[in-house]
């Protein structure tokens, strides 16, 4: 940035509109459905794609069943708590069992490659590069006349925004190159309005629940942290470039962990090479603008499978000891210090201990905790949104229901369809019985949620995702990268990590090292 006033290319959505939407958001579910805007139809949308909204990645491929009634309601069994999705948790174990008891995690097994943190960063990261305000929820609409509120890039405008000139609310009147961080409890907190806790930020997604919450706070500390080091090596300099070369920074060094440690958590590292090697063969944006494609935006809810039912916050946050909470509780609306992770409230023991959620050596591994497998047993709170929370305050509170319809909203391909149309073999009619009783057609036609999560448990064992999944997810984040002109693969392809490492190598640089440069470590803690 030249300017503390220009807006990096972005659309954002100004803080008053995000206050207003903070109360529509859910848990872990992508933007809430606000209109009805779209064409209804029964076909896909024609072949173009539109920067600055969604579209389409296979553009010629029929939809998976027609948007009827019968189709609608069989996506809700499919979806429904106690249905085959449905882990079945024993909810009234209470949290600390369901992390540390394992005769409770024979079904919704462990993940042993990816520890805690990384559904977070997932989401994070989803939060960055897309925002669907308009689609209408089990109803047809077209990509291209829905815009997404975030550029489709990994530009941490969900941080930023427009800036100090732009949302001069969310920096330091003292220091305004710097964001504003608070702590209402031991350790930071996002900055709130004092009269009804709502955060002060960017996306106001950010604070669905306590770990994104810290992570986004977090990204702030980081930034501010990024300031001091550039002043202090280039003293007197003004606060225009002291500001544009933090936030390059900041966004480099994110940049590079996506590439290195979340893409390859996620994506067999063979994948990641070839793209890199011989290209992207099926994300072919026109005209080389950006996009973020329907199947893609579908296809990354395979994060949801990863979410555990309760999580382990910090070690020492509830009266000396550590707080566990389930993800959610719908028991608990209004409370200002619930017993669940939500966001939205601030109180003493509502802080994250990094830890538990990533790797850190040493004594500290002992700490961390795992994530669930990628697969068709997804942790039993995701089945239990609660009302208050979507926007209509009306059913279905089945985050997996609310999926299974987005096929249809985007009136999207079969997952077989879209493994032919990839030279990819698909899974067969013996894989997918279990859908016989649910509609019979989605044995040979099924819908693109439920496609991914048990293409990734019969072929990767849960572990990444499968080789259709792993392709498409790779191919969209490598072009975001390769796409935005201010990345370091555009500006600076041989760029390596210049912030300290853990093991002294700038190409080891991971998150535990960026959350040690952001002073939330546990060390930095005494924890």
């Amino acid at each position: 940035m030249n300017s503390l006033t220009q807006v990096k290319k972005i659309s954002i959505l100004p803080f008053v509109i995000a206050q207003a939407l903070v109360a529509l958001t859910v848990l872990l579910v992508a933007p809430p459905v606000l209109g009805e805007r779209g064409q209804h139809r029964d076909s896909a949308p024609p072949d173009v794609t539109v920067s600055g909204s969604f579209g389409r990645m296979f553009r010629n491929l029929p939809p998976f069943a027609p948007p009827n009634n019968a189709v609608r309601d069989a996506l809700m069994e499919l979806g429904r708590e106690g249905g085959i999705l449905d882990a079945n948790d024993d909810l009234a174990a209470g949290p600390v069992a369901l992390i540390t008891d394992p005769n409770l995690q024979l079904i919704n097994r462990n993940n042993p490659t990816h520890t805690a943190g990384v559904t977070f960063l997932g989401q994070f990261l989803d939060h960055d590069m897309t925002f669907d305000l308009t689609s209408r929820l089990g109803f047809p609409t077209n990509p291209i006349t829905s815009p997404n509120a975030r550029t489709p890039f990994f530009d941490l405008d969900s941080v930023y925004a427009g800036g100090p000139g732009g949302n001069p609310e969310l920096f330091d009147a003292a220091d305004p190159i710097k964001f504003r961080i608070e702590s209402g409890g031991q350790f930071e907190d996002l900055p709130r309005d004092p009269t009804n806790n709502v955060a002060i930020i960017g996306d106001p997604r950010n604070d669905e629940n306590m770990m994104i919450a810290g992570l986004h706070a977090a990204f702030l500390l980081f930034h501010n942290h990024a300031v001091d080091l550039i002043r202090s090596q280039n003293p007197g300099i003004p606060d225009n470039d002291a500001y544009s070369q933090a936030h390059r920074l900041t966004v480099w060094h994110y940049h590079w962990i996506i590439l290195h440690e979340f893409l390859p958590h996620i994506v067999p590292q063979s994948v990641i090479d070839d793209v890199l090697t011989n290209g992207r063969r099926f994300y072919d944006p026109l005209h080389n603008e950006a996009f973020i494609p329907v199947e893609f935006q579908i296809i990354y809810r395979f994060g949801h499978s990863m979410v555990r039912p309760s999580y382990r916050a910090n070690l020492h946050g509830d009266n000396g000891q550590p707080f566990f909470g389930m993800i959610f509780d719908p028991a608990e609306p209004g409370n200002p210090d619930p017993i669940d992770l939500r966001g939205n409230a601030r109180a003493p023991r509502r802080f994250i201990g990094w830890q538990t959620f990533f790797d850190f050596g040493g004594a500290y591994s002992a700490d961390v905790r795992p994530n669930k497998r990628i697969d068709t047993k997804v942790s039993t709170p995701l089945f239990q949104l609660p009302l208050e929370v979507i926007p209509s305050g009306t059913p279905p509170v089945s985050l997996m229901e609310r999926n299974l319809l987005r096929c249809v909203t985007w009136m999207l391909p079969s997952g077989q369809r879209i493994a032919n149309e990839m030279g990819i073999p698909p899974l067969s009619n013996s894989d997918l019985a279990e859908l016989q009783t649910i509609r019979p057609s989605f044995v040979q036609s099924t819908p693109l949620f439920y496609y991914i999560l048990k293409e990734t448990e019969l072929r990767e064992d849960g572990l990444r995702l499968g080789p259709m999944g792993a392709r498409i997810v790779a191919e969209v984040f490598i072009g975001l990268l390769q796409l935005d002109p201010d990345s370091y693969f555009s500006v600076q392809p041989a760029w390596l990590p210049t912030l300290p490492t853990h093991d002294g190598t700038p190409e080891s640089f991971r998150m535990i090292d960026f959350l040690t440069f952001a002073g939330v470590d546990p060390t930095s803690r005494g924890q």
